[in-house]
This record gives structure tokens, C-alpha cells and sequence, in this order.
């Protein structure tokens, strides 16, 4: 799920930095460039872990700013194909569940990867779709909030839409698909009972 990745940068550092000690200015300019973005192919960017090597310094004609060349490394999140995670459900609509790792937003459990059989039921009061699973004379619920345990089964890096129609969802550069579609996953307190019984 996480892993390191090393970078090579050219980084343009503002004469205002200049006064810090260099090591820790870079790292400043390399967090505002890196955090909470998705590089393509590469996943989400998490934390600049170290910097290996600052060098080439030059500075362009009519210009104050010094530019760098900066090896670095990345602390990266993106979850392996088959990978089992637990996250927590955001929103559930009539095209599947929406979860949240609490730092990435952006997984998506659709209706046909639900174990069967699976039925909706409209809750009015707070405007979502709730999903139960009765697979015999019980009904599971799969309610707001609830902790899922899923297995990857895609990671995905859209284009970026020249144009987005007005009422769409924000877009997203990394999406992560899931299925709960066998024994041990969806909501954690399914298989809790399961649990206790076989300890």
C-alpha cells in the first residue's frame, strides 16, 4: 500500500528562502509541490522522506530565483491489485458504496462486485441508498459509516476532462476499484460473530 519512490527534480527556489539553511528550505519547496498529489502511474504523494543529492546550481538570465537539481525520495500510497484494506463507507447511492481511508477518498465498491444476493432499500430521512445482503432467512446491512473490509481489484489514473458537466462529482486523478465479493469481506461486524466463534 505504501512504498518509497525516487524523484529527480529541477526545483526553482524563491530568493526569499535563501536566508534558511538549504536542506530544510528544499524540502519545504519540494512538500508544497508534492503533498496530497497524484502522480500518474506513481500513486498518491504522502511525505518527501529524504533528499539525496541538491546540485547544479544556476541561475537563469533576469532572473533572482536559484535552480536546483534535487534527487529526493517519496513516501507513496497506492494499493496492490488483490490487496485486502479496511476503510469506511462515505456514500452509498444505487451504483455502489463510496469509502474513505480517512487521507484518500477515492474507492469505489460497485454494485456487481456485492456479494449476492444483494437488495437496496431508499432511506428518505438521509437521502441515500442502504444495501442488505441476505444470503438466508438473515439480512445483513451495509449502513453509513460502517467499517468494509474489500479487495482491491483495480487502480486506475484518469485523463483529465477538458470539460466536466455542471452536476458531476469532482474529479479524481487516482480511483480505486474494490469488490466485496467473498467470505471475510464487507462491513467488519458481518463476520465479527465468525470471528469469536472460531478463536
Amino acid at each position: 500500500m505504501f512504498y518509497r519512490s525516487r524523484i529527480e527534480h529541477s526545483l526553482r527556489l524563491p530568493p526569499s528562502l535563501l536566508s534558511l539553511r538549504l536542506q530544510d528550505a528544499v524540502k519545504g519547496e519540494l512538500e508544497k509541490l508534492f503533498l496530497d498529489k497524484v502522480i500518474s502511474n506513481l500513486g498518491l504523494c504522502i511525505s518527501v522522506y529524504d533528499i539525496q543529492s541538491i546540485k547544479d546550481h544556476f541561475i537563469l538570465p533576469n532572473d533572482g530565483h536559484p535552480t536546483l537539481t534535487v534527487v529526493f525520495t517519496l513516501i507513496m500510497f497506492r494499493p496492490f491489485v488483490g490487496e485486502i484494506i479496511t476503510a469506511k463507507v462515505i456514500g452509498s447511492t444505487a451504483d455502489g458504496l463510496r469509502l474513505s481511508l480517512g487521507f484518500f477518498d477515492d474507492i469505489y465498491i460497485p454494485t456487481h462486485r456485492f456479494p449476492t444476493p444483494c437488495h437496496k432499500k431508499d432511506d428518505s430521512k438521509r437521502n441515500v441508498v442502504l444495501w442488505y445482503w441476505k444470503p438466508s432467512d438473515d439480512e445483513f446491512s451495509i449502513d453509513l459509516k460502517d467499517q468494509i473490509r474489500f479487495q482491491v481489484e483495480s487502480v486506475n489514473y484518469p485523463k483529465i476532462p477538458i470539460e466536466q458537466p455542471e452536476n458531476s462529482k469532482p474529479f479524481a486523478p487516482m480511483e480505486v476499484k474494490g469488490s466485496i465479493d467473498f467470505d471475510g469481506l464487507g462491513p467488519v461486524h458481518w463476520w465479527q460473530d465468525v470471528d469469536e466463534e472460531a478463536s
